[in-house]
Formats: structure tokens, sequence, C-alpha cells
């Protein structure tokens, strides 16, 4: 009761805060929270966009989930999503003859697959040469990043026209489109998530690496006087982060972008590490979280144009919201209590 009580109340003051926020602005706040409502979750079109633009977020929340409740502090998420966009994108190219039953798949195992290759080359790291996992997920993003923007300014992915060459890359074909449901943006893979966080809270729960997971996270020490290989399970998990943050990548490729671009997938990565944390790096926690985030970039718009509000102050408010929810976690794990000096 006490955990709940600290986490909406901690909310109840970041709406207090972004209010104080907006009114800053001049703008009126009712009709901006309206208007942010209405955007999110306010017609099925705009239920669809939330969906949409959550099913990254939480991948990459679920991803950096399973990492840091081993006590692993990836923060390759942002490059893992790059790598798995470039995964799918040459797996199209290397399968484009195939039907879309067939090629859409393959495009998504190839994108997975270049994910657990950075998650592996991390966990190789950590294990034979000590290096911090911290520091070599940094360095990995960078060297996936800048690799892309090779390939796209001037590489052989680059598009071109006449004397300019873009950075991005050509359309995909419409075979390798995801398919849509109806005629809104809601693709099938929106349901993704929901069933691996599904799976995340079972595996962690119920099984023998789901302990291993946990255990590794409380008490590596511990861990291996069981007669655990504590490395083989921290490359695992570090594998199986990658894994559902290229996934993320991917599927942004296929069902959103349809061509490669630097700037689309930016930040990805990094927000969700902060909706993992709002999530309490909880499987369930991470989809609220994800869904919420999702709901604000959906509504930012309307906030902009019905609201009348500067366009930073979406980031402004999604940092106000994780500085006083994460001081809420830490509120509900500990207790001051005042006592007589001796």
């Amino acid at each position: 009761m006490r955990t709940v009580a600290t986490y909406v109340g901690a909310i109840l003051i970041g709406l207090v805060a972004a209010a104080l926020l907006i009114a800053s602005t001049g703008a009126d706040v009712r009709q901006v929270f309206s208007a942010l409502l209405q955007g999110a979750f306010g017609s099925p079109k705009a239920l669809a966009s939330t969906l949409v633009k959550a099913t990254p977020l939480i991948l990459t929340g679920l991803a950096a989930m399973i990492a840091f409740r081993a006590q692993l502090w990836s923060i390759g998420q942002e490059g893992q999503v790059v790598g798995g966009a470039m995964g799918a994108y040459l797996g199209v190219q290397m399968l484009g003859e195939m039907p879309s039953y067939l090629l859409i798949p393959g495009a998504l195992l190839i994108g997975l697959a270049a994910g657990v290759a950075l998650g592996w080359v991390a966990g190789v790291l950590r294990n034979r040469f000590s290096v911090n996992e911290i520091i070599s997920t940094v360095m990995l993003n960078y060297l996936v990043v800048y690799f892309l923007s090779w390939l796209l300014q001037g590489g052989p992915w680059g598009e071109r026209g006449g004397t300019v060459s873009y950075h991005q890359s050509p359309t995909l074909p419409g075979t390798a489109f995801m398919p849509h449901i109806g005629d809104s943006r809601l693709h099938v893979a929106v349901a993704l998530p929901f069933l691996l966080a599904a799976a995340c809270a079972w595996v962690v729960a119920r099984t023998p690496f789901g302990l291993e997971v946990r255990g590794l996270g409380l008490n590596a020490e511990a861990l291996r006087h069981k007669g655990v290989d504590i490395r083989k399970t921290a490359l695992a998990v570090l594998m199986i982060s990658g894994a559902f943050a290229a996934l993320a990548g991917a599927i942004e490729l296929l069902a959103v972008g349809h061509r490669l671009r630097a700037d689309s997938l930016v930040g990805l990565g990094y927000a969700g590490i902060i909706v993992a944390m709002i999530g309490g790096l909880t499987p369930w926690g991470t989809v609220v979280a994800g869904v919420f985030f999702g709901g604000l970039a959906s509504g930012a718009v309307y906030m902009r144009v019905l609201g009348d509000v500067p366009a930073a102050l979406v980031p402004a408010i999604q940092g106000i919201m994780l500085f006083l929810i994460l001081g809420a976690s830490v509120s509900a794990r500990y207790s001051i209590r005042w006592g007589a000096a001796r």
C-alpha cells in the first residue's frame, strides 16, 4: 500500500509540475492536457498511433530490464536498435525474391541476429578481458551508428538522385512491408511486445534461468558457489537483451519507416532505458511505461497544434516524470528513521 501511494504521489506531483511548466509558456493548461489526451487515446486512430510508437519503446525497455535485473549495466540498446534495422535491411536484400510470408520473418530473424551478435561481443569483452559492459556497449553504439552513416552517405546503401547523395537508403520493395490492420497505422507486430513481456515475466519468475538472472543481480558470488557458471549466464543475458533491442529496429524498418535513415531511430534505445527504470525493472511495468511514453509521443503533435506549446515541452515533461518516479522507487524501498544521536 505504501509503495502504491508513493508512486501515485510522484505522478500527481509530476502532473502539477508539468502544469506549472505549461502555464509558464502562456498556454492554457486545461487545453494542453486535453489535446494530449485526445492525441494519445481520444480516438481509434490516436490509440493506434500510440501503440505503434510504444512498440519499440517496450522492446528496448525489455532489453534494458532483463540486463539490469542481472546487474549488467548494458547501455547498448541504441546501437542494437540500429544494428537490428541494418540486419533487417540486409535480409531484405538477400531474400528479396521470396514472397512476403517468408521475406518478412527472414528479415526479422537476420535483424535479431545482429542484436544477438552485438550482445555477444559485449559479453565476450566482459568475460575474457574484464571490460566493463557500460564502456563496451557505449563504444559499440558509436561504432554501429558511424558504420550506418558510412553506408548511407556515399556508401553502398545510400540513395542517390542525380548528383545529390541522400542520407538514407532506397525504399524497400512492397513485399517487405509489414502488413497493417485495415487502413490504420496499426501493424501486426504491435502485439509482439506484449507477448514478449508475458514470456519474460514467466521466465524470470518460474524457470531456472530466471532464478540465475535474479541471483546474478542479487548476489553473484552466492550464485557462483551454488555451481552456476555466471559468465555463461551473463553472456546469455546480454545476447537476449541485444535481441530484444534489435527486434525494435527491425520492426521500425519493416513496418514504419520502410527505408534506413540515421535520424529515424535516434533515441529509441536510450528511451527504452528510461521506460525500464520507470517500469521498476519489471516486464509489465515496462509495458505500462512504454504505452505511457508512446501516448506522450503520439499526443505531442496535438499539444503543439491545439495547445500552441513549444516542441521541447514533451521531453521536458518526460524528464520531470522520470525524475519523480525514480525518486519514488527509492522512497518505496527505504524509509527515513529519526533517532537520538549517541
